[in-house]
């Protein structure tokens, strides 16, 4: 079965008026609300279209099938055609000899009648029955020589009428291959729109995704001075007993130089040079000669700064760090503001949007580190790099595309530990940047349960449901918001899925994850309760979780796990 190329039409512009119409970020009511209806909601999109294109690829991979099996079978018509052929002329070649051998025997026969009539009377009784017997063999011969030619042109028709059927075939299956092609050119064409289409939306999920994660307010690099929103909810008692928290591995946004890797990268004893390679892929070092930056310092203030002046009140990681980190964030951070900046022609922020300065000369060992590396960046195809970098990588780096930035060619997703790891408990021994207290953090928190990030069974629960609501009716995500933010309440959401004839979850009771260890990606999430066992894809399960989670608790990276108290 197949979508008829009418319907595949209507269901796509469907998809795409969909689509325009349900992704505006309202600028009023629940910020939260808003960006999950509309997180859900493309996530919902995403797997419809998977489930149309799904019979598409089916359908494409059975015309291949018969596209091959026609062109085989052509094949095999053209070869008998050339042996029918062969056949025929040597048929038709024997047929002309044949009919010469007659011929001569013919005239022999009746030229020696004649001579047997004639002579007939002057030969002895034994010299008569030998002419006789000459006689007699002549009449045979032609008779065998006539039934020959007869055999012959049976045979030859037969010939002649298998090479037309064949013709026929040939053309019967011409057509039927051009018909299957141009078929396998439209669903290609439509599977072709389809993927772009997919890939518009994940793009936009992505994007919607970092803004949720921009509104949690985290802190994306040592410089903003906000590292210690990131607690250890293992220690916090939420006071209702039993519960799950999600932690995440890093904190946004998992590109470029991991702040706190190069400082566990430098106490192993690793250079700056070390530091940055193992961060950016095919760059090299080279001296640039200094520029003039303009510097937006808010509130309509713009200043000018020479850039090694400029890097001197860059404020982004501790004086106290080793010396090898401290010139791998000014190798970094000269890159990133004469990028950033395109050579001095556009101004730079100060905040850690763009990286933290302040209009006063930091001093000591960071002084140190910007006048040994003076006028070095980072280069890839003859042109300075958007070095990127985060405080916390949680292990593993990302590509910018990875997070849905533009794709470019220095940044790398690379297991970032100092060995091979079997366990999160490996991960957590062996990252460099262990020692961030973002490294292993649940994100968000309730003003209740002692501003904690632990969720109750019951609340877990509620999250199963309401993906499995979703998978069965989309209509209703809209009422899939976190019941503090004008979603369905847990009760409503169990109704809804029982009135579908799905048992729903009171309660779950264990959860856990797995994961990819090469790239850093939990990869199924499996969750057992009242209601039985589920498996979910781990980033589908990301995007359900940070549209029903209450509050602003988040799931803020590709890297998660689940703790139970």
């Amino acid at each position: 079965m197949y979508l008829k190329p009418k319907k595949i039409l209507i269901f796509f512009l469907f998809l795409v008026f969909l689509f325009q119409g349900s992704v505006p970020v309202r600028k009023v009511g629940f910020i939260f609300a808003s960006i999950d209806d509309d997180i859900a909601n493309i996530t919902k999109q995403i797997a419809d279209l998977e489930n149309a294109i799904s019979p598409l690829r089916k359908e494409s991979t059975g015309l291949q099938s018969k596209i091959t099996s026609a062109k085989s079978q052509i094949t095999q018509i053209e070869k008998q055609a050339v042996y029918l052929a062969q056949q025929l002329v040597e048929k038709e070649s024997d047929l002309e000899v044949q009919k010469l051998l007659l011929s001569e025997r013919v005239k022999r026969y009746y030229k020696n009648s004649k001579k047997f009539n004639s002579f007939m009377i002057f030969f002895s009784e034994n010299e008569s029955g030998s002419l006789f017997q000459q006689y007699a063999w002549y009449q045979s011969i032609i008779s065998q020589d006539k039934d020959t030619i007869t055999q012959y042109g049976s045979e030859i028709k037969i010939l002649s009428d298998n090479k037309t059927k064949l013709e026929a075939e040939k053309v019967k299956l011409a057509k039927i291959k051009k018909d299957l092609e141009s078929r396998f050119g439209f669903l290609a064409t439509e599977i072709k729109k389809a993927e772009t289409y997919k890939a518009e939306l994940s793009a936009k999920q992505k994007a919607l995704e970092a803004q949720k994660l921009a509104s949690l307010n985290l802190p994306t690099s040592v410089g903003s001075g906000g590292n210690m929103m990131c607690t250890d909810d293992r220690k916090i008692d939420p006071g209702f007993g039993a519960g799950f928290a999600f932690f995440t591995y890093g904190i946004p946004h998992h590109v470029g130089l991991n702040q706190y890797g190069a400082y566990g990268r430098a106490n192993a004893g690793q250079n700056y040079k070390d530091i940055l390679n193992a961060y950016f892929n095919n760059v090299s070092i080279e001296k640039k000669s200094n520029v003039t930056l303009h510097i937006n310092m808010g509130g309509g203030r713009t200043i000018d700064r020479p850039l090694e002046q400029y890097l001197l009140g860059i404020y982004e990681v501790p004086n106290s760090w080793p010396i090898e980190a401290l010139k791998a964030q000014a190798v970094a951070a000269r890159s990133y503001a004469l990028a950033y900046t395109d050579n001095g022609a556009k101004s730079i922020c100060t905040t850690q949007a763009c990286q933290v300065f302040k209009d006063e000369n930091k001093g000591g060992a960071w002084e140190q580190a910007v006048k040994a590396t003076e006028g070095e960046v980072l280069v890839q195809g003859g042109q300075v790099v958007t070095a990127w970098f985060a405080s916390t990588a949680g292990g593993y780096t990302y590509t910018s595309s990875d997070i849905g930035w533009k794709s470019t060619g220095w940044t790398k997703n690379t297991r970032d530990t100092s060995g091979d790891v079997n366990s999160f408990e490996d991960l957590q021994n062996k990252a460099y940047d262990k020692d961030s207290p973002c490294f292993y953090a649940a994100q968000g928190y309730r003003k209740e349960y002692n501003k904690s990030a632990w969720l109750k069974p019951s609340e877990v629960a509620d999250i199963v449901n309401s993906i499995l609501l979703s998978q069965r009716d989309s209509s209703i995500n809209n009422n899939l918001l976190p019941p503090d933010q004008g979603g369905w309440s847990i009760d409503k959401v169990r109704e809804e899925l029982k009135s579908r004839g799905v048992t729903p979850y009171t309660n779950i009771t264990s959860v856990s994850v797995s994961w990819d260890k090469g790239t850093g990606r939990t990869t199924q999430i499996s969750l057992s309760g009242d209601g039985g066992s589920v498996n979910f894809d781990g980033s589908t399960f990301k995007s359900y979780f940070n549209a029903r989670a209450p509050a602003n608790i988040s799931i803020v990276g590709p890297l998660f796990n689940v703790e139970k108290r």
